[in-house]
């Protein structure tokens, strides 16, 4: 069974995207690891534009409703590693709200066990499948399950606002990972 289907079996959205990477499996799962979004200025733009409205509404009232530091991979939960092979991260809440509306998840036990009502849950896979000795195919999957009838009414509008921009995203990551690898060989 594919740790996807163990966090998410069941889930109203999803979009995958795939590259073939000259590169061991153990390499390419090494630079999913070690990636970080910092260095991308699309990415940059993209979550300073949806974020601009609650920062300025923190700047106006003196609140603080969203942390100071732009939303990244670091806001997910690592559920499971598999070595060499799969890395499952996830997320709960209500992510069309200004600060995301997201909730603490711990760890795996606390994400499969989570229910809050008008909630979402989301779940980021990436599985490198060996092709041959020399390369890999990196591939990932998002997945989102509302909880209830009240989040797939607040979630769907949004997830076909940010799905292009989104998916824009998940592909530049890839096409990074790609890149590192290449990096490494040299």
């Amino acid at each position: 069974m594919s740790i996807n289907n163990k966090y998410l079996p069941h889930y109203h959205f999803i979009e995958t995207h795939s590259i073939k990477i000259a590169a061991s499996q153990a390499d390419v799962m090494h630079a999913v690891l070690n990636y970080r979004g910092d260095d991308d200025a699309f990415f940059k733009f993209a979550i300073g534009l949806r974020e601009l409205p609650i920062r300025l509404l923190d700047k106006i009232t003196g609140q603080q409703r969203i942390s100071k530091q732009a939303f990244g991979l670091d806001n997910f939960t690592r559920l499971e590693h598999i070595e060499q092979q799969e890395l499952m991260m996830g997320l709960a809440g209500k992510f069309w709200q200004l600060n995301y509306g997201q909730q603490p998840i711990l760890d795996a036990t606390s994400f499969l066990a989570f229910s809050e009502s008008g909630s979402a849950k989301l779940t980021l896979h990436f599985w490198a499948e060996k092709i041959s000795d020399t390369h890999t195919e990196l591939t990932t999957e998002t997945r989102v399950f509302c909880v209830d009838q009240k989040a797939l009414s607040s979630f769907r509008p949004y997830w076909y606002l940010i799905r292009p921009v989104s998916g824009l995203i998940r592909k530049r990551i890839l096409m990074k990972i790609q890149k590192n690898c290449q990096v490494q060989d040299t």
